[in-house]
């Protein structure tokens, strides 16, 4: 379910009303990229199906209190995942493996193709523990769960620019970590005037 903002602060505004269908359509809405952002930070898949629920109990239980304050409900939303995650954790000493984030292969997959991916998420969750605690969970809100940047601010209590710029050093040091060249500059176009250099 894929909805404008207009028709989000509408749904909102019902579910604080106690309309139980619009609800619902918040819960079809943002299920998916919260139980994403979970799973990419719990171990067990059973684990990230239990706290979404949670979250969204939590939600329900906070709808009427939320106030929207320039905040975009979403980042209200993942700040309750988050502390659901945090809670978790401190109680489970557990951190995610990549594996519970999504499936890696189709089920026509062959050996050598989950070889590989095998061997490109074991890459991948090795160039993350370089990442600051900051970093990864950066990562995990904009790219796990899809939330811009004003909405991965909220959900972390921080600036909009604070995120960009956890983002873009994350980025830098998993492209080292993986051995990714940036990406090249495009080639610049000489004008009539410029001289040709030999």
């Amino acid at each position: 379910m894929t909805l404008d903002d207009a028709a989000l602060e509408r749904l909102v505004e019902a579910s604080r009303d106690g309309d139980s269908e619009a609800f619902g359509g918040l819960f079809d809405h943002f299920h998916g990229p919260i139980y994403r952002y979970i799973a990419s930070r719990v171990q067990r898949p059973a684990d990230a199906e239990d706290l979404t629920q949670l979250v969204f109990v939590k939600a329900l239980e906070a709808l009427p209190r939320y106030e929207s304050r320039g905040i975009p409900f979403g980042g209200w939303l993942f700040r309750l995942a988050r502390n659901c995650i945090i809670d978790f954790v401190r109680t489970r000493h557990e951190h995610a493996e990549l594996d519970a984030i999504g499936e890696r292969h189709g089920p026509e997959a062959g050996p050598d193709e989950i070889a590989v991916n095998r061997e490109d998420l074991d890459a991948v969750g090795v160039a993350l523990a370089v990442l600051t605690d900051e970093q990864r969970e950066t990562i995990a809100l904009r790219f796990f769960a899809g939330l811009s940047a004003r909405e991965a601010a909220e959900a972390m209590g921080k600036q909009e620019g604070t995120i960009r710029g956890l983002q873009f050093r994350a980025i830098a040091a998993l492209r080292r970590e993986l051995g990714v060249a940036a990406e090249p500059e495009p080639p610049r176009i000489r004008t009539v005037e410029e001289p040709n250099q030999p």
